[in-house]
């Protein structure tokens, strides 16, 4: 192979590997939480072995769907703007983020069933969670730095546990809706940060 076929060869594979990757997350999105290697060849419209070709095993695979998974998630993001006052960063904080979970739960679900032996899965959700409780620290720092010294470090953490997907998921299994959930998230935050004064 000729040095000028290596770039074209090389933007095919990453395409392949792209596509693989999001046939996976359409048919975890669909409902299907364990897909086999044949369904993702087929929404792939590629042939079964380009999947073992591509991805040597399944650590492999589930590295490229959280690349993939993240570019989906940073593009349904929008920074709440910090110049509201509180009810309105509160607002805009528990609409997104419920409204991301929400979006999130057929891959968190899928995740969670791999998670336990995937170092990878692990690092994704590290990396997730770690993202998520930042953007709560970002919106309501100026709420956080008024909560006491020695109850503060407790607080954030009981924020960051009721904001992430785990408490989402509980809410939503629970036959909580949509709605109600989103209020039950906004009433937490609102209880544990709402200015005194």
């Amino acid at each position: 192979m000729s040095v000028t076929d290596a770039g074209p060869r090389s933007a095919r594979a990453e395409r392949t590997r792209i596509a693989i990757a999001d046939a996976l997350l359409s048919l975890l999105d669909e409902g299907e939480l364990q897909p086999t290697a044949t369904r993702i060849a087929e929404r792939a419209g590629i042939s079964l072995r380009l999947i073992y070709h591509h991805f040597g095993d399944l650590e492999a695979l589930f590295a490229m769907a959280a690349e993939r998974e993240s570019v989906r998630l940073l593009a349904r993001v929008r920074p709440v703007r910090l110049d509201q006052p509180f009810d309105g960063r509160l607002d805009a904080f528990v609409d997104q983020r419920c409204r991301l979970l929400e979006w999130m739960t057929p891959v968190c679900r899928a995740a969670a069933l791999h998670g336990p032996t995937s170092a990878t899965l692990q690092a994704a959700r590290r990396q997730a969670t770690s993202a998520g409780d930042h953007e709560l620290a970002r919106v309501f720092a100026p709420e956080i730095a008024q909560l006491p010294d020695e109850t503060r470090q407790a607080t954030v953490d009981a924020l960051c546990a009721l904001t992430g997907w785990a408490a989402w998921d509980d809410l939503r299994t629970r036959g909580r809706s949509q709605g109600a959930s989103r209020d039950a998230v906004r009433h937490a935050l609102q209880a544990m940060l709402a200015p005194t004064s």
